[in-house]
């Protein structure tokens, strides 16, 4: 239904455009006090983009046709939004879903700064390359301001809080800016020899960083996976420590910090129940049932399969008394080593493993969870090959009106520009954002409103991604034309401190950062 009110309006606004070429006319010279009506009507002429597209030569007709253009943007962004949405669900997270739908989401902007400075003379190019440059700048501002604001207000109790995964790409966001920094350098030099190699290098490394963070991307779930296994374990490890400190009153260790030996021994008997000297399978399992890890959801025999790899020295299914001594004596080592190596350095040696539990409950936190129980329930595709025709079909259609409106809306942001004497770079700042980027804010908003971490991780996450993948994306074709058109590099660092807003490294976001964020847009 929505696909369907989107394309009638495409098609409205579509034919409107199509069949009103909005000329100026002339204007008696009628004594005018004001000024209003010269100001805002002209007589001179304009150029029609492929011959035939609507232009105008007056302030308002250049407005309305920005609007017009700008909503069919909105609804080829969306298009193109919705269509990688729909592949990704059928095609996972693999090469297609990390490499490619990306980029295509991304589409609309990638091609709008392409456009800006492709066609022309070297100096239209000059002045229209700011459309693409102020687009770029304004839809990183908006995600990182306004979206990003919304979305804490919209998830919020007292704060918010994300998984460690969303700390990762903030991160991983902040870094995709490093070629913009690169080739500010040698604007502080005046050198125009260096400027010119700093392009290349800029080029060439936002190039690489897009090359590396797809490859990321496509192996990012084997690596959650992994990391996600061994918070488990060290989860597991813990519990289980922290139960026999209980049972043993806090003398797990002795007086000179050592694991208790004959205290293991006892913990050993009390778990063999059949006394037949060892700790069976079915033993083992029953003692991890009786811990109760509730907020583990582990799978009782993946667990005894990992106690089993740590304990069971002889590989005989069975651990004796002595390796079972020997196996906690190792867990109390590792658990000294990492509370150690972490900020509570300081705590005594009989509560190292009581912090140790804590630690490490709150790292598998961090991690999110990854399990059926989470709040996020991953379902099938109905339908898969109606859902993939539908898909290619919104690409395609997205990708056409990308391709052939793109060029009209720059030459009109650039009539609108010499008309009014704003900068294009101000005009695409504040207007275009709005049209290529709506659809991706109700919707990470909608998504932030669960108020559940997975939500808020997912959504935060979402934004990150997309600001990264468009920095990148934006950036390489940017530094291209400048680079390979010979155009002169005239943005100054004012443009980058746009980029340096408020970046989430933290898992938890207290609800005033949300007036961090309009402050910045500002």
């Amino acid at each position: 239904m929505l696909y369907n009110q989107h394309l009638i309006s495409f098609l409205n606004i579509l034919f409107l455009l199509l069949i009103t070429t909005v000329h100026s006319r002339s204007v008696p010279s009628y004594p005018a006090t004001n000024g209003v009506i010269t100001d805002w009507m002209s007589t001179e002429s304009c150029d029609q983009t492929y011959g035939f597209m609507p232009c105008s030569s007056n302030k308002f007709g250049n407005l309305i046709l920005i609007i017009g253009y700008g909503y069919l943007f909105f609804v080829a962004s969306t298009f193109l939004s919705n269509g990688s949405e729909i592949l990704r669900e059928i095609l996972g997270p693999g090469i297609a879903g990390g490499l490619l739908l990306p980029q295509l989401g991304e589409l609309a902007d990638a091609t709008l700064v392409l456009v800006s400075g492709l066609t022309g003379s070297t100096t239209t190019a000059q002045r229209q390359v700011s459309v693409g440059m102020g687009l770029l700048a304004g839809s990183t501002v908006t995600l990182l301001t306004v979206v990003w604001g919304s979305c804490v207000v919209a998830g919020k109790c007292s704060g918010v809080t994300t998984s460690i995964w969303t700390c990762y790409s903030a991160r991983i966001m902040a870094a995709s800016i490093v070629p913009f920094i690169v080739l500010q350098l040698p604007q502080l030099s005046d050198s125009v020899p260096g400027r010119h190699i700093a392009l290349l290098m800029a080029f060439v490394m936002s190039l690489l960083i897009l090359i590396s963070y797809c490859v990321y991307q496509v192996a990012q779930p084997r690596i959650q996976r992994r990391k996600l296994a061994y918070a488990k374990y060290k989860h597991l490890m813990a519990g289980i420590l922290e139960h026999f400190r209980k049972r043993a009153l806090g003398r797990l260790l002795d007086d000179y910090g050592q694991p208790n030996i004959v205290l293991l021994k006892k913990l050993f008997c009390s778990i063999d129940e059949n006394k037949d000297c060892v700790i069976s399978e079915a033993e083992l399992k029953a003692l991890i049932i009786g811990i109760q890890f509730e907020d583990l959801h582990l799978n009782w025999n993946d667990a005894v399969d990992l106690i089993m790899k740590d304990f069971d020295v002889s590989r005989d299914n069975a651990i004796d008394r002595q390796e079972f001594v020997n196996g906690i004596s190792k867990w109390i080592h590792k658990a000294k080593q990492s509370i150690a190596a972490s900020s509570e350095s300081s705590v005594g040696m009989r509560r190292f493993i009581y912090e140790f539990d804590k630690q490490t409950r709150k790292e598998h936190t961090l991690l999110g969870p990854q399990d059926v129980r989470s709040d996020e329930v991953v379902e099938e595709v109905e339908n898969p090959k109606w859902n993939t025709f539908k898909a290619i079909a919104l690409l395609l259609l997205g990708a056409a009106i990308v391709a052939f409106f793109a060029d009209p809306l720059v030459d009109v942001v650039d009539n609108f520009s010499k008309q009014t004497s704003i900068p294009p770079f101000f005009i695409s700042f504040i207007a275009l954002p709005l049209a290529t980027n709506s659809g991706d804010a109700v919707s990470a908003i909608n998504f932030a409103r669960r108020k559940k971490m997975r939500a808020a991780s997912l959504t935060f996450s979402e934004i990150y991604g997309k600001i990264t993948v468009k920095i990148l994306l934006c950036l390489t074709v940017f530094f291209a034309l400048v680079y390979f058109r010979g155009l002169e590099w005239d943005f100054s660092a004012e443009v980058l401190s746009h980029y340096i807003s408020f970046v989430d490294i933290f898992s938890s976001l207290p609800s005033l950062s949300i007036l961090i964020g309009p402050y910045l847009y500002s």
